[in-house]
């Protein structure tokens, strides 16, 4: 029996996150990894998406050169270094994770943990096509290890649609687009959610011909629905149609059949089929011998320590189900990794000096062309709830550093409490729109009033003062 401190089952945000902070404070970590270190985020998400969204924003912007004075421009477009280019930005940052991850009293796993108990866990083959146990000398038993703090970081997995019969086609999630080596000629997105617009976004502007069926009456349900009309419409122009209220019942021979708002079916023909319909936590079934409540749907159930039924077992981003961000699972993993440290007879020199509130403020971003983001409530959900607010707007195109970009499509939306209070939330979509959601998330962090903002001077001329003009209003 291999015994340690901390036990960390996944190395993607969180889980290497956790083990950066929890080695430095002293304590010995084993953290255990079945893929590729960085998680999703790295492998599947964020990273690879983001690298193809930038060859995209090129794209676009080389399609409007003309105003800016560069006429009769020519070029070749070369998928394959599109995709190059991308598992080279991968290969780099995994390099520094594992870097990271070489601490001294971190021992990295190259294979899956399988809970045989509540705080133990046995070593498994990291081949996906073997059940084979790691062996613990030349003896035949399978490597165990056992530590009085686990943390579950195992992130989430694509979710599917059921329908009515089995599609006899190759249908792609996420990561098997990122993986195609030739570009599509035509594209159907089932789901217009963050992931699905994302690659809307970025296959329209390479040249595909992109179809997206969404059953809800919107995009990006979690976005200002005024917003999330907008950034449509935006797309809609570029030449990504849209079936909203819409209910995707077969997929055949690659092509999609489903029922529209009038009940009448419909079909779409597309090279590639592309099933976006958000994800679900990773949980296992070996999770009933730790102890600890999870259900399949909403994963693994976790108090504002993010420690789970079971003391001393955490559960850190997607597979607790609270925030599927990279971020969030950071965050949660400071929260985790500060709540052991001051339960356990953690060193003195621990960074830690009190314990971290839950993540209240986490803002979020969709990085479309041009991107979205979003912190706290949204109108629709103050109306339900019946809190009094404030609504303030700002375009781009009343911005001079938008004009002098041409990133004039956008909008800002500033929710407050009654009389220029506390700033309650803010979605926005164009330009930058990220940076500034992050500048009002910090601000609601502290609390701060719609009053006091205006009394902040930003830099003239930035996009930033966008914020400013919403206040002013």
């Amino acid at each position: 029996m291999n015994r340690t401190d901390l036990i960390i089952i996944g190395a993607g945000p969180g889980g290497y996150r956790a083990a950066e902070l929890a080695a430095k404070a002293g304590l010995k970590v084993v953290v255990f990894e079945a893929g590729h270190v960085g998680g999703t985020c790295l492998n599947e998400g964020c990273i690879p998406t983001k690298s193809f969204a930038r060859n995209a924003e090129i794209m676009q912007t080389l399609k409007e050169a003309s105003l800016f004075g560069m006429n009769n421009l020519s070029f070749d477009f070369d998928f394959r270094q599109v995709v190059a280019r991308k598992d080279e930005v991968l290969a780099q940052l995994r390099s520094g994770i594992e870097t990271l991850l070489s601490h001294p009293n971190v021992t990295l796993v190259h294979g899956h943990a399988r809970f045989v108990g509540p705080h133990t866990v046995e070593a498994f083959s990291a081949d996906p096509h073997t059940e084979e146990a790691f062996s613990v000398g030349s003896g035949s038993a399978a490597a165990q290890y056992t530590a009085p703090f686990i943390i579950i970081a195992t992130g989430s997995v694509p979710k599917a649609l059921r329908l009515q019969e089995p599609a006899n086609c190759r249908v792609l999630d996420s990561s098997d687009l990122l993986q195609l080596d030739h570009l599509p000629e035509s594209l159907c997105i089932i789901g217009a959610g963050v992931i699905g617009m994302e690659f809307a976004s970025i296959f329209s502007a390479f040249g595909t011909k992109v179809t997206v069926v969404e059953f809800l009456k919107e995009c990006l349900p979690a976005l200002d629905s005024d917003i999330a009309k907008r950034l449509r419409k935006v797309l809609e122009k570029r030449g990504v149609a849209f079936h909203l209220q819409c209910a995707v019942t077969g997929i055949k021979d690659k092509e999609v059949t489903f029922t529209d708002k009038k009940g009448k079916e419909q079909t779409v023909e597309a090279e590639e089929v592309l099933m976006a319909v958000g994800r679900a936590p990773r949980v296992s079934d070996d999770f009933q011998l730790a102890g600890f409540d999870f259900d399949t749907r909403t994963g693994i159930k976790v108090d504002d320590h993010y420690e789970t039924t079971v003391p001393g077992i955490y559960a850190i981003g997607d597979v607790n189900g609270r925030q599927m961000l990279a971020h969030a699972a950071e965050a949660q993993a400071k929260i985790a990794v500060t709540h052991i440290l001051h339960t356990s007879d953690a060193p003195a020199n621990s960074p830690f000096s009190t314990l971290n509130s839950p993540c209240t403020v986490v803002p979020a971003a969709i990085f479309t062309h041009p991107e979205a983001a979003c912190v706290g409530p949204t109108e629709d959900q103050l109306k339900e709830q019946g809190i009094a607010y404030e609504c303030r707007k700002a375009f781009h195109r009343a911005n001079g550093k938008a004009l002098a970009m041409n990133e004039t499509e956008g909008m800002l939306k500033l929710l407050s409490e009654p009389d220029a209070g506390r700033i309650l939330g803010c979605h926005a979509f164009g330009a930058h729109a990220a940076d500034m959601v992050q500048e009002v998330s910090v601000l609601m962090c502290r609390d701060t009033t719609v009053t006091q903002l205006r009394d902040m001077v930003h830099i003239h001329p930035t996009l930033s003062e966008i914020v400013l003009a919403a206040a002013e209003q």
